[in-house]
């Protein structure tokens, strides 16, 4: 028995063996893009598998046009232009679409020459051109089944039949909407995964930029303070000892640029605070003797009950404490500093002034990067940062780090 495709009588009963087809075609999983060599080999073997089953199915069909060069020259029109589906997929639908319609309005034997209109009409609704699928197929749905009738006195399709087409055609756009919807969230979870692979690597970058700029350029500054006190104060030293204190002076100055310069290239957006597993503010004994050996005089006081703290706000109090007194040493180096840590019920407090000797130029503008890191850091945690020149002269800066919903 030969098979039956649509104009014979039963438009419905093609489609079975068609929806097999665009399983194959759609279910692979394959990338949306594929090659210009992978669809032209779908092209050609479309066009060898409907020349063969077309003329298998053209015995016994006295009232069709017979088998032969205009057929072949149908299909292979149909088929190979499946070659640009990808690029072009309402371009293509249109034409394949044509071409079905010519093949028969002109009479030839029924084949399988739907599968490369269902395969167009897929690819059309994969790549997002919905509505130009949807006038093809409502086109089709009035235009194929009447062609018998119409062009060859034929019978008039039954209602059960048209029933049939609708219903494949609305199983056809149904799966292919299914399919377009799972592409587009596997799509999406890639792009998710990609932004959160780019975040944590901005996180890390970051982190190792505020960890460079806290530690490496804290020690660097008082290096580049005490050398340059030394020759200051110390003129009858002698020559080899003054010029080994003004290279030292000199490459922390360096070095100084040289960090800034790195620190430029690793600094790229304001993302959140890294909570590193280094210094914490239990170590501001450390950072006070530290300023005090730089020629700092600085006190320190601690207020209410002292508590284990969240990492992410001991490591942001220790680092804030750090760059305030760093900017104290640069700036004004004979005030007199006061380090003030107030333990609350839900927020740490830290306070950092001076008195305003020496010399302050350009000291609390804020777009330094050591005001930045600060910033960061207290607007991460929720906190709030006041940074500034005090009424009475001076330098004040002022943290408030919450304590509630920060992970310890």
């Amino acid at each position: 028995m030969s098979p039956r495709w649509p104009g014979d009588g039963g438009p419905a009963s093609t489609y079975p063996a068609s929806m097999a087809a665009v399983s194959a075609e759609i279910g692979s999983g394959t990338v949306p893009q594929r090659s210009l060599i992978a669809d032209g080999a779908l092209a050609a073997g479309l066009a060898a598998f409907v020349t063969v089953g077309t003329y298998f199915a053209s015995h016994d069909r006295p009232l069709h046009r017979q088998f032969g060069v205009g057929t072949v020259a149908l299909i292979v029109l149909a088929a190979g232009a499946l070659t640009l589906r990808r690029r072009y997929p309402v371009a293509t639908l249109l034409l394949v679409f044509g071409a079905v319609l010519g093949y028969f309005a002109i009479g030839y034997p029924n084949g399988p020459i739907w599968l490369a209109l269902i395969i167009a009409y897929v690819t059309a609704v994969l790549r997002g051109h919905r509505l130009a699928a949807a006038i093809v197929a409502v086109v089709g749905f009035l235009l194929f089944p009447w062609l018998d009738y119409l062009l060859r006195d034929g019978q008039a399709p039954s209602l059960a039949a048209l029933a049939g087409l609708a219903a494949w055609l609305l199983v056809l756009l149904g799966g292919a909407e299914i399919v377009r919807f799972r592409r587009e969230r596997v799509a999406e979870a890639v792009r998710v995964q990609e932004e959160e692979t780019l975040r944590r690597a901005s996180e890390e970058r970051l982190r190792i930029a505020r960890e460079l700029h806290d530690a490496l350029g804290h020690h660097l500054s008082l290096i580049n303070v005490q050398s340059g006190v030394a020759l200051h104060l110390n003129e009858d030293l002698p020559e080899p000892v003054r010029t080994s204190l003004a290279a030292i002076r000199d490459a922390s100055k360096e070095g100084l640029s040289e960090l800034r310069s790195v620190l430029d290239i690793l600094r790229q957006e304001g993302e959140l605070a890294p909570r590193s597993p280094t210094s914490t503010i239990a170590r501001l004994d450390d950072l006070v003797s530290q300023a005090a050996a730089a020629g700092l005089k600085v006190r320190a006081e601690t207020e209410g009950t002292v508590r284990p703290l969240p990492f992410g706000v001991d490591v942001a109090a220790f680092r804030i404490v750090q760059e305030a007194l760093t900017n104290v040493t640069r700036h004004a180096r004979d005030a007199t500093a006061s380090v003030r840590v107030s333990y609350g019920e839900h927020e740490l407090t830290v306070q950092i002034d001076d008195d305003g000797r020496g010399s302050r130029t350009n000291a609390g503008v804020g777009t330094g990067k050591g005001l930045v890191g600060m910033r960061e850091r207290v607007g991460a945690l929720g906190g709030e940062l006041e940074a500034g020149p005090r009424p009475g002269g001076g330098f004040l800066v002022r943290a408030r780090l919450p304590l509630d919903g920060v992970a310890s």
